[in-house]
């Protein structure tokens, strides 16, 4: 049996993106640490106040020497506790772990001007650890439709010098 040589060629070519893709995805949950959102523990959206959800904020946290923040985000139609009425203040160059969550419905969570983005579904909660280099100020949105006032609901992220970063303003 005769294979044509662009056969050959497209068949080659199907095998080896088969074989990267398979690899990409190995790749990005064994080196990189991705996780799928069923992974993470389910909340119950009619109990948040009995999880860190019910006094959401940014929290700090010491283990081994290093400090590091937690920052746990209520998206609400239509707005993100914190964020929209008092901004999400964290330092600079300083690993910080956003926990998000709803209790309505499907928002979207994206840091604009970076690759921060997470969809925010009830009942699960999306994780992502980042660090900020350098100083700034970052809005917040939704870009999921969430309702009818989808299209104000918006917030801020205030990034500050670890030296002017003020720790009175954390939850406990």
């Amino acid at each position: 049996m005769h294979i044509h040589k662009l056969e050959k060629f497209w068949i080659g070519l199907s095998l080896f993106l088969i074989a990267g893709f398979i690899a990409s995805v190995i790749v990005g949950f064994t080196v990189l640490d991705l996780r799928v959102i069923g992974e993470q523990k389910p909340v119950d959206p009619a109990k948040l106040g009995e999880t860190p959800f019910g006094n959401p904020g940014v929290r700090k946290v010491v283990e081994n020497g290093e400090t590091t923040y937690k920052v746990y985000v209520l998206a609400r139609q239509f707005l993100y506790q914190p964020g929209t009425g008092t901004p999400i203040t964290v330092p600079t160059d300083t690993k910080v772990t956003f926990y998000l969550t709803s209790p309505d419905v499907m928002h979207g969570f994206e840091v604009v001007g970076t690759n921060l983005n997470t969809m925010v579904i009830p009942g699960q909660v999306a994780k992502f650890t980042t660090v900020f280099h350098e100083a700034k100020t970052y809005g917040i949105l939704c870009n999921e439709y969430c309702g009818a006032a989808h299209h104000a609901m918006e917030g801020q992220l205030k990034v500050v010098p670890k030296s002017q970063f003020d720790e009175k303003n954390l939850v406990q």
